[in-house]
């Protein structure tokens, strides 16, 4: 698989334009270290919107899906530092997404993102699933690396900014990840997904800011 391990957490949001300084800061300085330095955490990239909303996207990849409800992941969620606190708080129409890798095709990463939103229909994720799964053709069209589906699990999919009680209708959605080199690349391979139009929520394209592995910490 190009993504290395089964989990993935993906996590997207807005901020005032006051507070980017700020936000960025604590993205490249702490936050993605200090997620990365968890127990089977192994990479994390951080995006920026090319045509996209919300504008910031970051993926944390896991060596396995259990990882994203390890003790280790609970006790970092629960003692958060007061930076991380103070930026979090400044969060806007944040996505976040605890998900299992079902799909992942290709070889390597690119630099640019191309991501669906999938809301499958009750019951319709096998079909949905095996569907996707005749799409996910990295070696067309060209520019395309790698592609990926992650699966959200619906009862650990909720955004750290909102009422922990409260209903979250996009907690089970999917997400369809396309890696190409050019932004060009991405509205071709998009393309191929017209077919299921009836459940996409959302789409866009994002740009590479920080790629961090676990094995760049201590250097």
């Amino acid at each position: 698989m190009p993504i290395a391990g089964k989990g993935m957490l993906l996590t997207s949001m807005n901020v005032d334009a006051a507070d980017e300084t700020e936000f960025n800061r604590w993205y490249d300085r702490e936050h993605l270290e200090e997620r990365v330095a968890i127990p089977g955490f192994l990479e994390a990239r951080r995006y920026v919107a090319h045509d996209g909303n919300p504008k910031y996207l970051s993926l944390y990849s896991t060596e396995t899906f259990e990882v994203l409800d390890s003790p280790a992941y609970r006790t970092a969620l629960a003692n958060q530092t007061a930076w991380s606190k103070a930026n979090i708080a400044r969060f806007k129409d944040m996505i976040r997404g605890v998900a299992r890798i079902t799909i992942s095709r290709g070889v390597g990463r690119g630099a640019v993102l191309g991501i669906i939103r999938l809301r499958p229909a009750s019951s319709g994720e096998e079909q949905l699933r095996a569907a996707l799964r005749e799409h996910f053709d990295p070696t067309k069209p060209d520019g395309i690396i790698s592609m990926h589906l992650l699966e959200n699990d619906p009862a650990l999919s909720k955004p750290l900014t909102d009422n922990p009680s409260a209903s979250s209708p996009g907690a089970g959605d999917w997400f369809v990840l396309i890696d190409a080199t050019d932004v060009n690349a991405v509205p071709a391979a998009t393309a191929r997904f017209a077919a299921f139009k009836s459940q996409t929520v959302s789409s866009g394209i994002y740009k590479l800011l920080f790629d961090l592995a676990k094995n760049d910490l201590g250097r």
